[in-house]
């Protein structure tokens, strides 16, 4: 096996896809959300935020107890996207080319192949990633910033579009690696999915009696349409007043936590804000899409002082922020 016949991607350059119309992608995203809800209970806004990172350029972290959906939602969304998807469970004896690859020797050409790790794909799903070590951590952010992987001083690209969707359960914090702050800081959100309410467990019970619905899920969107709605969501006008609003909301979590919101925050914020106004049908962001994705993409990037939270200090920004 070749080094292309390793990393097969014939997906077109996303400079080099036009981008849908507004009203086209804002169908895309429905559509795709009503596919996932054939599947999940009672977890619009979460499938909506995923859709959001994915069309923003963006990865996305799930914290919760065990056994609320995780993984199921992550599947979901990628057999809907029609691209690719692999999972990577996480363990404290999972070494970093477990996640990236490794050059194997083939012994009939005499030459090192590479065979590609479970990043080559459209979705990853990065499962309990609070159980490895730090190292094999950081051999994510490699790819989750420059969509790239290098091994023995060659590169060679993941799939586009490329997502990494991480999770890590609250319980066991003994038997877990905290996620540095460098690691964290590239995730474009991060969500907390919840236990369902009564009546959409009920509903959850009753749809998985018999076949589970996962099985029977069918694509209904393509690699290329993804392509297209992030080009038509990059090209979403966001004008200096709303460039400004963020860049104040921005400077008043710095002056308010030990550790405030990077730039890096602020284009995240940014991207998400004009992934939000497709969702809304609007070719323009205004302060509303802001303070909507505010909470969900800055919250986890804050570090505070005492019992005070990233949350409560986002929040606080927005009421004390004024609207220019």
């Amino acid at each position: 096996m070749t080094d292309a016949d390793a990393v097969p991607d014939a997906t077109p350059k996303a400079s080099t896809v036009p981008p849908l119309s507004v009203e086209d992608a804002a169908d895309l995203t429905t559509r795709i959300t009503d596919n996932v809800e054939r599947v999940i209970v009672g977890h619009r806004d979460a499938i909506e935020n995923i859709l959001i990172a994915v069309l923003a350029r963006g990865h996305l972290l799930l914290e919760d107890v065990p056994g609320v959906g995780k993984t199921m939602l992550a599947r979901a969304v990628a057999i809907s996207l029609g691209g690719s998807f692999k999972r990577v469970q996480f363990t404290p004896d999972l070494l970093p080319s477990d996640v990236t690859g490794v050059n194997v020797f083939n012994q009939q050409t005499r030459e090192f192949e590479f065979q590609p790790g479970p990043v080559f794909a459209n979705v990853v799903l990065g499962d309990e990633i609070n159980r490895a070590p730090p190292k094999t951590q950081a051999a994510l952010l490699e790819v989750m910033e420059e969509q790239q992987v290098t091994v023995d001083g060659e590169s060679h690209r993941v799939p586009d579009p490329f997502t990494v969707i991480a999770t890590q359960n609250d319980v066991e914090p003994n038997r877990t690696y905290e996620l540095p702050i460098a690691e964290i800081d590239r995730f474009m959100k991060k969500l907390r999915l919840g236990y369902p309410s009564e009546t959409q467990e009920t509903e959850l019970l009753g749809r998985v009696t018999g076949d589970h619905p996962i099985d029977s899920l069918d694509p209904v969107a393509s690699v290329e349409d993804v392509l297209q709605a992030r080009r038509t969501v990059s090209q979403v006008t966001v004008r200096e007043p709303v460039r400004s609003y963020v860049s104040r909301l921005a400077g008043y979590t710095r002056e308010h936590a030990q550790l405030g919101v990077s730039p890096r925050g602020g284009i995240a914020l940014v991207r998400a804000s004009q992934a939000r106004a497709v969702f809304a049908g609007r070719d323009y962001v205004i302060p509303d899409d802001v303070q909507t994705e505010a909470q969900s993409v800055w919250a986890h990037r804050i570090r505070t002082d005492g019992d005070d939270t990233g949350a409560a200090i986002v929040a606080r920004a927005l009421d004390g922020v004024a609207v220019e």
